[in-house]
């Protein structure tokens, strides 16, 4: 009876969620049944495979705030000069929600997709024609897909990438309590999946009831991206050079970084792995319950009708600001009233990622930025990354509120060009891969209209405003750490900041030198919407200070608090290791 009270479970499991969005994600759940009439043919198989997609848009896998409140890339909301947030801070430790919230998450995921494997395993042998045993590899090359991606991210995340390892599913209570495998083989575990995922997954999906599905490309660059952060630049290479060079993808920057942002151009040429959210299901049950379909991003970075309990941090903030833009590039001039042209406030990419007080050109849910939002508290800008600013004039207006259908591009083709240019240098290390390193930067920085880097005389485009500097491995590194992933990226990815920042071994050294930075903040004088002169005080950030203002500064007591052995990783979550006997005996 134990027993069988123990597959209900798992099947109950297995069936929580199944309804995902945008098209092949948007399928109704399969009525109650028991475990033995559930499986019995392929659309069971792939129906239980929406559980898999659907446990990777829950926001615990990503933790986008906390993980990159625990790097150098925000500022938690509320409280400037002060802030209570214990991933900020490095106070954190087993006990904390994120580390626990993150892991019941992943291996809810793994946990489906062990289900789904297993199924296919004994469906297959049933079916002798080509069709269904095609279907039935590409199911189960899906289900491989996620859980090796779920436990790269486990890899990543914790314990130095020491956690459980479950290739089965369990069928009795013991079975759960699965002891800690060495980081190796958990490397090597979901690497096996990764390459088995990219060697039988279709390069496209050319149904519009398909969108959404994972590709052999995006198999491709999590294994670049896998040997990358082992420092196995070859390897990486050749996986990168593969998801760059390979026409089948058919993967392409988008003309404007903005077209990554948005409700608009959703599963674009860029991108490579991408979680759908949507507006259009699920309006009547609570925003936070797990079987929603909306995100809460967008409360999580606007002021305009949100919470803005993220924001981005100081230096990040001058580090948009002082972008250089290509004065010889037409993209970057805006016509006045009177029909002469000016100079854009800010760079193509700062404007897209971020609101700043005193841009005048991109409008900020309908109106200018100091129109539409406070920028007060010490707030010089806020994220426009996940926020439904093109669309609507405050979050409130969709209804019910605190839902967000904006997808999160996960990996994009200008983060491949990025790691792909690290591999060329090997992190640093290698003159002989510098010029084709700048030629990928500047692929990126060309389609924001940046002022490129490196000479003109070797460049792609050498009527291009370039600085002509004559460029090291060690320089091209770099850039790359301080300057090129930050501004692309910031705010995107599976944490990929705190990784970054942990691999290239530079995460305290990081916020000692962001801690004796100080700001202060400029007023700024405005025409209100009625017309109205007015003034947002203290909201232009600016570097040094002023007597009369208040100083900012971020990262004092992360760089105090911060120690590598506890903090480089999330812990082993308590809500396993008070549980799991296997876990305290291992």
């Amino acid at each position: 009876m134990k027993k069988i009270r123990f597959k209900y479970l798992l099947l109950v499991l297995a069936l929580l969620n199944l309804t995902g969005c945008d098209d092949f994600l948007t399928q109704v759940n399969p009525n109650e049944m028991s475990t033995d009439s559930f499986w019995q043919n392929l659309d069971d198989a792939d129906a239980g495979l929406i559980a898999v997609y659907n446990a990777f848009k829950n926001q615990n896998i990503m933790s986008i705030g906390d993980e990159n409140n625990r790097a150098d890339m925000t500022y938690p909301g509320y409280g400037r000069p002060n802030t209570s947030n214990i991933y900020y801070l490095q106070n954190f430790n087993n006990g904390s929600s994120t580390p626990n919230n993150k892991w019941i998450a992943l291996y809810t995921g793994i946990f489906r997709a062990n289900q789904v494997i297993n199924a296919i395993d004994k469906l297959m042998p049933t079916y002798k024609d080509e069709a269904s045993i095609s279907r039935g590899t590409i199911i189960k090359a899906q289900a491989h897909f996620f859980r090796g991606l779920f436990y790269s991210y486990l890899y990543n995340s914790y314990n130095e990438g020491s956690v459980p390892l479950f290739d089965f599913v369990p069928e009795d209570e013991s079975q759960f309590y699965q002891g800690l495998q060495p980081a190796d083989k958990v490397l090597e575990f979901f690497v096996k999946d990764l390459e088995y995922a990219r060697e039988n997954l279709p390069v496209k999906w050319t149904a519009t009831k398909d969108i959404g599905r994972v590709t052999k490309g995006a198999a491709t660059a999590v294994l670049g991206m896998t040997y990358l952060y082992e420092k196995d630049y070859n390897q990486a290479i050749t996986y990168f050079k593969d998801v760059i060079e390979n026409p089948e993808y058919g993967y392409s920057l988008m003309p404007s970084i903005g077209d990554n942002f948005t409700t608009k151009s959703e599963f674009n040429k860029e991108s490579i792995l991408e979680i759908s959210y949507s507006l259009a299901f699920k309006s009547q049950i609570n925003p936070y319950d797990e079987q929603q379909v909306s995100n809460l991003y967008s409360y999580m970075v606007s002021p305009v009708g949100g919470y803005r309990s993220v924001y981005p941090s100081s230096w990040l903030i001058m580090a948009y600001k002082n972008e250089a833009m290509d004065t010889l590039d037409t993209r970057n001039f805006v016509k006045n009233a009177d029909g002469t042209q000016r100079l854009r406030s800010y760079s193509l990419r700062t404007s897209y990622s971020i609101a700043l007080v005193d841009d005048k050109d991109l409008n900020y849910y309908q109106v200018l930025p100091a129109q539409a939002a406070a920028f007060n508290n010490g707030e010089t800008a806020y994220y426009r990354k996940y926020s439904n600013w093109d669309i609507v004039t405050n979050e409130k207006d969709i209804f019910p509120n605190q839902r967000s259908g904006v997808n999160v591009r996960v990996i994009r083709l200008a983060d491949v060009y990025l790691m792909y240019a690290e591999c060329l240098i090997q992190g640093g290390t290698d003159e002989a891969g510098v010029a084709e390193a700048l030629r990928y930067i500047n692929k990126v920085r060309y389609r924001s209209a940046l002022r490129l880097i490196g000479p003109s005389a070797s460049s792609e485009h050498p009527g291009s405003m370039h600085d002509e500097q004559a460029y090291t491995a060690a320089q091209v590194m770099d850039h790359l750490m301080y300057v090129e992933r930050p501004l692309e990226l910031s705010l995107e990815g599976h944490a990929e900041r705190h990784i970054d920042l942990r691999r290239w071994g530079i995460t305290k050294q990081r916020f000692e030198e962001l801690s004796k930075k100080v700001y202060y903040g400029e007023h700024y004088p405005y025409v209100d919407v009625k017309g109205k002169p007015a003034t947002r005080w203290a909201s232009v950030l600016t570097e040094g200070t002023k007597t009369g203002y208040v100083v900012i500064s971020d990262y004092g007591q992360a760089a105090q608090n911060y120690v590598a052995s506890q903090h480089a990783y999330w812990p082993l979550p308590n809500v396993e290791v008070t549980t799991n006997p296997s876990i305290l005996t291992n």
